[in-house]
């Protein structure tokens, strides 16, 4: 009888598996946190997984303990601008795209999410981006230097509708405050929403936030700005009647 052949594990099949792992403590109890993303893996694509596993070392960067180092990663010094959660990637390899003036990084749990991103940064000859496959606060905490982001982008995080689940909202004071320690004075924040009533919030906590300088004339929101791309949810909510509200502040 011949013997089944398994699978190769590959690099992308591994980084999922280490995104779905629980953390435990130093004595082996579960560690339990309060996530602001629920960790939908899905299926790795062979594209996407070919991606991953072909291109990681030119756009993959891995969680550390110390900060980046932001002009050694991109060969420049120009400005650093995050987004968190950035989905499949289309809009952040675009922004990338129509701005080689600034670097960007992205960061999302979601692995079939990363290696689309990654794949599509290939076919477009992006050089100014980078990607990370982890928990976003353990990497602004740890492995992002305070004063050292142009910007942060936070577009369409996930709402948590149910009140009872409003503390798992990732735009919190605790947030804020760690996002203005991370920016250089003249950062923005720029975040996107079409929950209302997560706009609402967002709008109280950025306000409420001493040193940040709301950029709306209203004092409120600003229509979409041209240099966000329309992502296709957008158009199909547009379709559909729902409304979008972008946020967007300068740290001073």
């Amino acid at each position: 009888m011949s013997e089944v052949t398994q699978p190769q594990t590959t690099f992308a099949d591994q980084k999922r598996k280490t995104v779905e792992t629980a953390e435990f403590t130093a004595d082996g109890r579960y560690m339990r946190k309060v996530r602001s993303f629920v960790l939908r893996t899905g299926r790795l694509s062979e594209y996407q997984k070919n991606a991953m596993n072909n291109y990681w070392a030119d756009f993959g960067l891995e969680y550390q303990d110390t900060p980046f180092d932001f002009n050694a990663i991109y060969g420049n010094d120009n400005p650093v601008v995050l987004e968190i959660g950035f989905g499949m990637g289309t809009s952040l390899v675009e922004m990338a795209k129509n701005n080689p003036q600034r670097n960007y990084l992205g960061i999302e749990v979601h692995t079939p999410g990363v290696g689309a991103c990654v794949a599509l940064a290939v076919q477009e000859k992006i050089t100014n981006l980078r990607v990370i496959c982890h928990d976003a606060m353990e990497i602004l905490r740890d492995s992002i230097a305070d004063n050292s982001l142009g910007g942060l982008q936070l577009f369409f995080p996930d709402p948590w509708q149910k009140s009872k689940h409003h503390k798992r909202r990732i735009v919190q004071p605790e947030f804020i405050r760690l996002i203005q320690q991370k920016l250089k004075c003249g950062g923005f924040i720029h975040m996107a929403t079409d929950w209302q009533n997560y706009a609402e919030h967002m709008l109280e906590t950025l306000q409420n936030s001493a040193g940040l300088a709301n950029q709306s004339p209203t004092g409120d929101y600003i229509p979409r700005p041209d240099f966000r791309p329309l992502t296709k949810f957008e158009q199909r909510g547009q379709k559909l009647g729902h409304g979008v509200w972008d946020l967007y502040f300068i740290y001073r």
